[in-house]
């Protein structure tokens, strides 16, 4: 993994990336696709590579998503209350009520906004979406991301694969199939996999 952190350090590093050069009018959002089993490497990898990025200057927001949500929960003094009822509730009425409480459009994504819509800020981290599985889908993240983008680059740390074909893109979270209900998949998202400096 040292090599992939080197070479994420670069790019998120280099003025270019964060001014946007290249974009062509295109959202600034990114995906660095990774093997699930490496969760807790990649993890580390991310905070060293925010520490890296922040000792040359570059201003960043870091967030896992998955502790966003619970933060969100906790102030809302609902987190408690869920984690007391849970075995009364069941896994079914659990997950259905987590869908709702973490829904991205209405929840999730403005929560976010506020945590890293400062303007000090060039360049956002995000991770936990395979935590947030299955009450949350990384693409209605995607979706619920775009129209309100800040304006720097963002890059979603992703358990599984992005595959990008002509008929669409597909998020293959942990590697596996993508998601049959999805007849027309297309993420705005850039694989950084492909960026070049």
């Amino acid at each position: 993994m040292p090599d992939i952190a080197d070479r994420l350090f670069d790019i998120l590093s280099s003025p270019a990336f964060l001014s946007m050069k290249g974009l062509a009018n295109e959202v600034p959002l990114f995906i660095h696709a990774y093997d699930a089993a490496k969760e807790d490497e990649t993890r580390r990898m991310v905070d060293h590579l925010a520490s890296r990025l922040r000792a040359v200057g570059v201003q960043l927001a870091q967030v896992d998503l998955f502790d966003l949500v619970l933060e969100q929960l906790d102030e809302e003094k609902r987190l408690q209350k869920i984690i007391e009822r849970e075995a009364a509730l069941g896994k079914a009425k659990i997950l259905d009520m987590m869908r709702n409480l973490s829904e991205p459009e209405s929840r999730l994504v403005p929560c976010l906004m506020k945590r890293i819509g400062s303007d000090d800020i060039r360049l956002t981290l995000l991770t936990g979406v395979g935590r947030l599985y299955p009450f949350v889908r990384t693409h209605s993240i995607l979706e619920a991301i775009q129209p309100v983008m800040p304006s720097h680059p963002i890059v979603l740390f992703f358990p599984g694969e992005y595959v990008q074909e002509i008929a669409g893109s597909q998020l293959h979270l942990f590697g596996s199939a993508p998601n049959p209900k999805l007849s027309r998949p297309y993420y705005r998202a850039f694989n950084l996999a492909d960026y070049r400096i």
